[in-house]
C-alpha cells in the first residue's frame, strides 16, 4: 500500500504536520504504523477546533479530505460541512468529455479559468456555481485541488477575479453546444505551477518571425457576461501592427517570443531583436494603463533574460503620457515608444532616439 504522509495523518488526527514531525520524526508511515499511532493522536486532536492542515503540494486521498472537513466526495464544487471554506476540484483531462478542457487552464496573467458545474444543457447559477459566484461576499476561501484517481493535490487558496466569470460556448457530454460558465480564479496563497499541463511543463522558449496580422486575427466579441456582450477594442492590435510595420521599414528585426514560465506561456506583443526591446502595447495613455504596462514589460524582460535572450523593456502607447508618467517609465529603465502621426518617436531611459 502507498505510504501515509504527514498531510494524510494530519487530516486523520487534526494535529498539524509540524507537530506530528516533532513527535514522530518521519515524513511517511506505513498504513500499519499510522493505524498504531492514530488512536492516541486522534484523542488529542478531538479536543481542538478543526484547523486547516494542508499546504500547496500536499497530496492526500480525497476520501480523507472529506472525512476531515465534510462535504460530498462527488462533484467539482463542494461546500465543506465542517469548515467555512469552498472546495473546488479540477481535472481538465478527465473533464474533456464534458467540454471542460476548452477553457480550464492556467492563464498567462497567473489566474486559473475554471468551468462551472453542469454536464448537460446550459450551465446556470445554482448550487455549486452559485456558491462559487457568491464566495467573495460570503467571505469564503476557495481551496483549489487538482484531481486524480482517488487522490487530490492541494494547489492553494484562491478567490474570484474581476470579472468573476465569463460565458462561453462549450460542448456538453453529448456533444451539443451550450452556454458554459467560465470562472476566473486568482491565487491568494497558492502554487499555480501545480496546475501546469504536461505540454506546457516541457515547452521551451521559441522565437518566430513577426508578420503583420490581419483584422480577422482579432476577436471582436469578447467574454459575455450574463446580461450583455462586451466589445474588445482593436486599438492595441492596430497600434502593434503599425509599430511593427514602421520598425520593419526602419530596417529593424521584429519577431515574436514564446516564453514558458511558472506553468504557463507568456507572449510579449513584439520582440525587436535588433534593439533587444521587449514590447508591451497599451491602447491608452491613462495612468491605469501605463502602470500596468510597467509591470508587464519588466516581467517580460526578466523572463526573456532567464531564457537567454537580450531584453530591454519597452512600452508602446498611442500618444505621449503625462510628464510624471514619462518620468516613472524612464526611472524604471523602460523605453517608451509613442505614436506620432504616420510614425513613432522612441524615448530610451538614457536618451531620445530619432
Amino acid at each position: 500500500m502507498p505510504p501515509v504522509s504527514l498531510a494524510q495523518l494530519a487530516l486523520r488526527t487534526n494535529l498539524g504536520k509540524h507537530e506530528l514531525w516533532e513527535r514522530l520524526h518521519v515524513r511517511d508511515l506505513t498504513e500499519s504504523e499510522a493505524e498504531a499511532v492514530a488512536p492516541e493522536l486522534r484523542r488529542e486532536g478531538a479536543t481542538r477546533p478543526i484547523h486547516w492542515h494542508l499546504v500547496p503540494g500536499d497530496r492526500v486521498l480525497r476520501r480523507e479530505l472529506h472525512d476531515a472537513y465534510g462535504g460530498s466526495i462527488q462533484g467539482g464544487i463542494i461546500a465543506s460541512s465542517r469548515f467555512p471554506d469552498l472546495f473546488v476540484f479540477t481535472d481538465p483531462e478527465r473533464g474533456a468529455r464534458h467540454g471542460y478542457d476548452l477553457y480550464e487552464r492556467l492563464m498567462p496573467d497567473g489566474s486559473y479559468t475554471y468551468t462551472g458545474a453542469g454536464q448537460e444543457g446550459d450551465q446556470t447559477f445554482l448550487r455549486g456555481n452559485k456558491a462559487l459566484l457568491e464566495s467573495a461576499q460570503r467571505g469564503q476561501k476557495i481551496r483549489l485541488f487538482r484531481q486524480e484517481p482517488r487522490y487530490v493535490t492541494y494547489v492553494g487558496e484562491f478567490a474570484t477575479g474581476t470579472p468573476a466569470y465569463e460565458l462561453r460556448q462549450i460542448p456538453d457530454r453529448n456533444g451539443n453546444m451550450r452556454t458554459g460558465i467560465i470562472f476566473k480564479l486568482i491565487p491568494v496563497s497558492a502554487d499555480p505551477t501545480l496546475l501546469a499541463t504536461a505540454d506546457v511543463s516541457s515547452a521551451v522558449a521559441t522565437e518566430s518571425a513577426w508578420t503583420a496580422p490581419s483584422s480577422t486575427d482579432v476577436v471582436a466579441t469578447g467574454a459575455r457576461e450574463l446580461a450583455a456582450g462586451r466589445r474588445i477594442s482593436r486599438r492595441e492590435f492596430e497600434l502593434q501592427r503599425s509599430f511593427g510595420e514602421w520598425l520593419t521599414r526602419q530596417g529593424e528585426r521584429v519577431s515574436v517570443l514564446s516564453l514558458p514560465v511558472d506553468g504557463t506561456i507568456i507572449t510579449p506583443d513584439l520582440y525587436v531583436s535588433s534593439r533587444s526591446w521587449i514590447v508591451e502595447a497599451k491602447r491608452s495613455v491613462a495612468r491605469e494603463h501605463v502602470r500596468t504596462a510597467i509591470g508587464q514589460s519588466l516581467d517580460y524582460a526578466h523572463v526573456a533574460r532567464m531564457h537567454g535572450y537580450k531584453a530591454k523593456p519597452m512600452i508602446l502607447l498611442p500618444g505621449a503620457p503625462t510628464g510624471s508618467l514619462t518620468d516613472l517609465v524612464r526611472t524604471n529603465g523602460i523605453a517608451l515608444a509613442m505614436q506620432a502621426g504616420a510614425g513613432f518617436s522612441v524615448l530610451t531611459p538614457d536618451a531620445p532616439l530619432a
